[in-house]
């Protein structure tokens, strides 16, 4: 096992270029990978990388010892994750990334059955609206949209979703129900920054006849949270274009009222994104149909779906 731990820190010390990356992803230090991979060098007696303050890269010796290496160490990995089960059961830590409200909402109602299902299987959750390096932060599993398909990762769509106009009724109590995008800039708008890019999001409506429009309106508040935005719109601060996802519960319960019933904009897919593997963990297989089950059940693609 020592072996095995030493390549490991080698084999992903060189895919990730750094033994900061390794480290996170083993849940180590990077002075800890650095040992590991000093001391594979010393016993193999070949120098595996060039080291300089602002460098890491493989020697030539290092390339080759890689291309022996990778396959067989991923063999392995494959077996040690399909060995993953207590008493023919899925087992262990299962540690997943997924956004906050929308974990909330829609995954944390899940857990009861899923635990009663799968005893052995520990949830470690991380809850964050910032897209995640699903390999670099040692998740078996990261539920959301945006996330960058690197290498080794696959996507697996559950919902397609859309952004839709919103507002509380007692906002629009004194205020006349707009007939078409371009009536919007009459209104108050509690608008989204993007937490990643830093600019204020505007969205293009379309409807089913192919029309499209770009729609503005009077910036009133500034957010980077969905959820906020929904809790403010409910509130009567204005109208808001919230992702369906975060408007569903409150629109069927009649908390706010959907505007322009007809026109919708693009969001893009919820996705699970897992690393692509011939043999998944059995805890991450079992989740993975788990949660793809617990969405046609619920038919929440349905619920998500703005047009």
């Amino acid at each position: 096992m020592e072996a095995l731990n030493l390549v490991e820190s080698f084999v992903l010390t060189a895919e990730h270029g750094s033994f900061s990356a390794a480290a996170r992803r083993l849940g180590l230090t990077p002075a800890a990978i650095s040992k590991n991979v000093a001391r594979l060098e010393a016993a193999l007696g070949l120098r595996l990388f060039q080291r300089s303050t602002r460098n890491l890269t493989l020697t030539p010796a290092g390339e080759q010892f890689l291309r022996e290496v990778s396959e067989p160490f991923t063999a392995l990995q494959d077996a040690f994750a399909g060995a993953t089960t207590q008493e023919g059961k899925p087992a262990g830590l299962l540690k997943v990334s997924l956004g906050l409200a929308f974990g909330r909402e829609y995954l944390v109602p899940l857990l009861g059955d899923f635990l009663a299902r799968y005893p052995a299987i520990v949830p470690d959750w991380h809850f964050d609206n910032r897209p995640v390096d699903l390999i670099a932060g040692g998740f078996d599993v990261a539920i959301g949209g945006g996330i960058e398909l690197t290498p080794g990762i696959v996507a697996r769509e559950l919902a397609h979703t859309h952004v839709v106009v919103v507002a509380s009724p007692a906002y629009m109590a004194t205020r006349k129900m707009p007939k078409h995008p371009a009536e919007l800039d009459q209104f108050d708008a509690i608008v989204r920054r993007s937490a990643t890019t830093g600019r204020l999001r505007v969205w293009t409506l379309r409807n089913q006849l192919g029309e499209q429009y770009r729609a503005e309106s009077r910036t009133r508040i500034i957010f980077d949270d969905p959820e906020a935005i929904a809790h403010a719109a409910m509130l009567g601060q204005g109208i808001a274009y919230l992702p369906m996802p975060h408007a569903a519960r409150w629109l069927s319960e009649g908390t706010l009222m959907r505007l322009l019933p007809t026109w919708y904009a693009e969001q893009g897919p919820i996705s699970l994104y897992y690393p692509n593997k011939k043999l998944l963990p059995a805890r991450t297989r079992a989740f993975v149909d788990f949660v793809v089950e617990a969405f046609r059940e619920r038919r929440l693609a349905e619920k998500f779906d703005g047009r």
